[in-house]
């Protein structure tokens, strides 16, 4: 096996060189055969029938773009249906194109595909090409150095100490546990840690196994990474994103890790494991969903030891996928509380993220104030903490500077205020935003109504 992954294809010189020079492991190059699509005539032809029932009359050039193939193959399977009388030319195109219809018995066709599997969206990828896919790009093969990860939290505050415990525990590919108190950035490190792994990773939109399609992607969670159309030749029924950080919190079931089959349409949705291939899987608030922990760990156990899972198609029909993404349970409990030995000796890492000190607080509060184009003050923040913080011991969380700042700019905008960090400013915010039972300072006067601060319940 080559470094650079080809789906079933032969790649063009032009996007072979460009994706070598880019460094790919992966590039789902143009399908110039119906053999190296995957898909056999029928699916096709039934795929074309559908797709005119659902939007009418269309170009074969249309046609071809709603279904992710290359015109030609289009073209081809046009011309089967039409000698079979399963559609018509009810007008002329430019570039030597026509205008396309189903005739009544090619509407009885399509009814009758679609009663199958009403699936009528980008033609879907083999199981087999996608599982190659997920090989190539995986996290686990990625070996993640401290410049990768300074790389990756260039815009968030990480204590040194913090990193030193998260290399080694990315470089395992094992995932972790990341507990601590709630609002102290749990969720952010998942998303940065995503980033060490490289930006770009390719996807395809369905995958097909035995007749039965499995609808992967999902803009939930899927953000494609730049214009499709600047890119080199590819097969367009796959798509560019971002690596995927999957977060999943108290809604999570068991239903949510299984195929989630639709009777109605036979159209099966990929579980959130496999949305999450060659990304993150954060599961938030680990210890609160509606299933016991031992239940979803248990569940568990097998593909965090073997890299692969099992999923029942709607046949019946088991399949093997991937299991290929680093997993991250985020919790406010202790890890020993929530699960026995052998599952710790699976997620062999856990890693405390705690309060910020003072001079992490300050260090936070800059970050959002040059994100915010705000000049930082530190007696603003010196403010904030003697009256606040320091008389109450009020635990200092690494969200409260995002949450004040955001509050302020509210403030400011609303009274037609500067937008700055001030002393008075945060007198106005902050008795609003903590949630406590001691009294508050006075707040100074507006106008000719002075008024104080009442305890919050």
């Amino acid at each position: 096996m080559t470094s650079l992954q080809i789906s079933n294809t032969h790649c063009t010189d032009s996007a072979l060189i460009s994706a070598l020079l880019a460094g790919e492991k992966f590039w789902p190059t143009e399908p110039r055969t119906l053999a190296e699509t995957g898909l056999g005539e029928p699916f096709l032809e039934a795929l074309l029938c559908k797709t005119l029932l659902i939007h009418g009359r269309m170009t074969g050039r249309q046609i071809a773009a709603r279904c992710c193939l290359p015109f030609s193959l289009v073209e081809s399977a046009l011309d089967r249906l039409r000698a079979a009388r399963a559609l018509t030319h009810v007008g002329s195109a430019q570039f030597n194109d026509y205008l396309h219809a189903l005739t009544d018995e090619g509407c009885e066709r399509a009814r009758r595909h679609q009663s199958e599997s009403a699936y009528a969206g980008p033609a879907p990828v083999p199981l087999s090409d996608y599982i190659i896919s997920v090989e190539a790009q995986a996290v686990s093969d990625e070996v993640i150095r401290r410049d990768d990860l300074l790389s990756a939290f260039w815009d968030v505050s990480v204590a040194p100490e913090m990193l030193s415990m998260l290399g080694p525990a990315v470089n395992s590919g094992s995932g972790m546990f990341l507990y601590g108190a709630p609002g102290n950035g749990k969720s952010t490190l998942a998303r940065c840690i995503t980033t060490c792994f490289g930006q770009d990773i390719w996807i395809p939109h369905a995958v097909i196994d035995g007749g039965e399609v499995i609808h992967l992607f999902d803009p939930a969670y899927h953000e494609p990474a730049g214009d499709a159309a600047a890119l080199p030749a590819h097969d367009r029924r796959w798509v560019r994103i971002r690596r995927p950080t999957v977060v999943v919190g108290g809604e999570l079931t068991m239903d949510s890790l299984e195929l989630s089959h639709d009777r109605s349409t036979n159209v099966c949705e990929a579980p959130l494991q496999m949305k999450s291939n060659c990304g993150c899987l954060l599961i938030d608030d680990f210890g609160r969903q509606r299933i016991s922990p031992q239940e979803l760990l248990n569940r568990w156990i097998i593909p965090l030891e073997n890299r692969h899972d099992f999923l029942t198609l709607g046949s019946g029909k088991k399949i093997q996928i991937p299991f290929e993404q680093l997993i991250l349970f985020s919790t406010n409990l202790n890890p020993d509380d929530l699960v026995d030995e052998a599952f710790l000796r699976r997620i062999p890492y856990r890693i405390e993220v705690g309060d910020p000190d003072e001079r992490e607080f300050h260090h936070l509060f800059q970050l959002e104030a040059d994100r915010a184009n705000c000049p930082y003050n530190p007696q603003a923040v010196e403010h904030l903490l003697e009256q606040y913080y320091r008389h109450s011991n009020r635990p200092k969380r690494r969200c409260h500077a995002r949450d004040l700042m955001l509050l302020i700019r509210h403030h400011c905008v609303y009274h037609d205020l500067r937008f700055e960090m001030l002393p008075e400013y945060f007198d106005q915010v902050a008795t609003r935003f903590f949630s406590c039972t001691q009294a508050k300072p006075t707040l100074p006067t507006q106008g000719n109504s002075p008024h104080t601060t009442e305890d919050v319940p």
